[in-house]
C-alpha cells in the first residue's frame, strides 16, 4: 500500500481530515496524486506530514485572521501518534509549507475545478448553454524585496509605485454555481489577455463566456470559437474600432465586419484577413450599450443576448467573497516567501471551490440554484463546523455527516439578489514619491 494510502485511511486519520468538508469533496485518489507532485517528500515521520500541511493550508484560507500556528492547533493538524495539545514551532511550520510547495495545492485545485465547474444544476443554464465569465483580480503581498522584485508593482513613468508587491489572478467562473474552473496566477506586469490564453481550451463545449472589455482581440477571441462545440462568447464593445455594417437584422442587431490587426496575424500567421461579430445595442439608463457576440442570429434574439451580459457581474461577486469574506477585506497575502505566496493563494481558491461546491450540493437537495445561498454565511457555517469536528475526536458516518452540513448550509438561502448600484472597485494607492529600495532606514 503507497505510504499516502496509509496516511490517508479513514480509521487511521486524525478527527480533521476524516470529517471535514475538505475530505467529503476531495478524493483520497486526488490527494495521494496532488503529494506525489512534492519531490521534497519522504518517509521520514514528521510533526506536519505532507497531507496534513495541505490541510493547514486549506485551514489557512479559513481562518484569515488566525496565526498560522492557532490554526494547525485548533484543527487538530498533527501527526497521529504526536502531541496535538501543544502549539507548533513557527520555523516548523514554514519549513513544512516549503517541503510541501505549491504545485500540489495548485493540482488539486485545478482538478476540483475540472470536475466541479461543469457539473450541472438546478436552472444552470441558459438556452442549452453553460454561462461562464473570465475576469482578472490583484492581491498584493508583503513588502519584501524577495517579493517585491520577483511580483513587482504598479508605477509610473514618474516612478511612483504602489506600497505593496501586486500579482494578478485571471479566473474563469461557472456564474451559475461560482466555482472555478480554472485560473491562473503570476507577476503583476503579466497581461490578463495572454494569461486567459492559457486556460480557452478548458472551456466546455455548448457554453457562453462573458469577458470584459480588456480582452478584446481576434486572436483571443476567435480561439475560443473555434475550438470545441458551440464554444461563444459575449464583450462589450471596444470604441473607436473601424468596421463594415455587413447587414441589419434589426436597428440594435447588426453583423460587422473588421481588419484583423497585422499584430494578430503576426502572432498567429493562420487568422485571416477580416473577422466578423455580431452587435447588439440595448440602453440602460437612458444611454445605449453595444456587445459584441459570436452566438447566431438564428438561434438567440437580441433582447436574449443583452439581458444575459447582466450576468459578468457574477464574477465579480466571486472576486468579492475571495477578498471580503474570505481574506476579511486584508488584501495583503500573510506569507513571506514567494514559494508560499503561490501556496497560500492556490490554497484559497481550493477553499473557496469546495465551500462552492458544498453550498450547491445543499442548493440542490432543495431543489434551489446555488447562487441563492449566502456564501459568507457559507463559508463560517462550515469553518465553524470544522473547528467542532476537529475538537470531538469521535469518528461518525461521513454519509450521516455530509447530510447533516448541508441541511444546515441549506438554511442560508437569500430571499433576493439585488445588484449593487456601483460596480466593485479596489483603489490601491500609490505613493507619492519615487521608492528608493537602497534609502537608508528611519532613525
Amino acid at each position: 500500500m503507497p505510504l499516502q494510502q496509509s496516511l490517508l485511511d479513514i480509521n487511521e486519520l486524525s478527527s480533521f481530515t476524516d470529517l471535514s468538508t475538505f475530505a467529503q469533496n476531495i478524493p483520497v485518489e486526488w490527494i495521494e496524486s496532488a503529494l506525489h507532485l512534492s519531490d521534497k517528500a519522504t518517509i521520514r515521520r514528521r510533526r506536519l506530514p505532507a497531507d496534513q500541511v495541505l490541510w493547514l493550508v486549506l485551514g489557512m484560507a479559513l481562518f484569515r485572521n488566525e496565526p498560522v500556528g492557532e490554526v494547525a492547533r485548533r484543527l487538530n493538524i498533527c501527526a497521529q501518534g504526536l502531541a496535538t495539545d501543544s502549539l507548533l514551532a513557527k520555523s516548523g511550520i514554514s519549513e513544512a509549507r516549503q517541503r510541501l510547495g505549491a504545485g500540489p495545492i495548485e493540482w488539486l485545485f485545478r482538478k476540483t475545478g475540472e470536475q466541479w465547474g461543469t457539473e450541472r444544476y438546478t436552472g444552470d443554464t441558459w438556452h442549452g448553454l453553460q454561462v461562464l465569465a473570465a475576469d482578472g483580480a490583484l492581491f498584493r503581498t508583503p513588502d519584501t524585496p524577495e517579493l517585491r522584485e520577483h511580483f513587482g508593482s504598479g508605477n509610473t513613468s514618474s516612478k511612483r509605485q504602489t506600497p505593496f508587491p501586486v500579482l494578478r489572478l485571471i479566473a474563469l467562473m461557472n456564474v451559475r454555481s461560482h466555482v472555478i474552473l480554472d485560473a491562473q496566477i503570476s507577476p503583476y506586469r503579466r497581461s490578463e489577455m495572454r494569461l486567459a490564453e492559457s486556460f480557452t481550451n478548458r472551456i466546455p463545449d455548448h457554453s457562453i463566456t462573458l469577458f470584459d472589455k480588456g480582452f478584446w482581440g481576434a486572436d483571443f477571441l476567435l480561439g475560443v470559437s473555434s475550438q470545441g462545440t458551440e464554444r461563444h462568447w459575449l464583450i462589450p464593445e471596444r470604441k473607436g474600432l473601424v468596421h463594415e455594417e455587413v447587414s441589419r437584422v434589426s436597428e440594435h442587431d447588426r453583423l460587422l465586419e473588421m481588419n484583423v490587426s497585422p499584430q494578430a496575424r503576426k502572432r498567429n500567421p493562420n487568422l485571416p484577413k477580416t473577422w466578423q461579430v455580431r452587435a447588439v445595442s440595448y440602453e440602460v439608463k437612458g444611454k445605449l450599450k453595444t456587445v459584441f457576440t459570436s452566438l447566431p442570429v438564428e438561434k438567440y434574439s437580441a433582447e436574449q443576448v443583452a439581458t444575459l451580459y447582466r450576468e459578468r457581474w457574477e464574477i465579480e461577486l466571486g472576486f468579492r467573497d475571495l477578498k471580503s469574506s474570505m481574506q476579511n477585506n486584508a488584501m495583503t497575502l500573510r506569507s513571506k516567501k514567494v514559494e508560499l505566496i503561490y501556496q497560500e493563494l492556490w490554497g484559497l481558491l481550493l477553499a473557496y471551490n469546495v465551500i462552492r461546491r458544498e453550498a450547491s450540493q445543499a442548493a440542490e437537495s432543495y431543489g434551489r440554484a446555488p447562487s441563492e445561498i449566502r456564501f459568507k454565511s457559507a463559508y463560517q457555517y462550515i469553518a465553524a463546523q470544522l473547528i467542532v469536528m476537529a475538537a470531538a475526536q469521535t469518528i461518525s458516518r461521513t454519509g450521516a455527516r455530509l447530510s447533516e452540513l448541508r441541511a444546515g448550509v441549506a438554511s442560508l438561502f437569500m430571499k433576493s439578489r439585488p445588484r449593487p448600484s456601483r460596480p466593485r472597485t479596489v483603489k490601491m494607492s500609490k505613493t507619492r514619491y519615487p521608492v528608493d529600495r537602497n534609502a537608508a532606514p528611519l532613525k
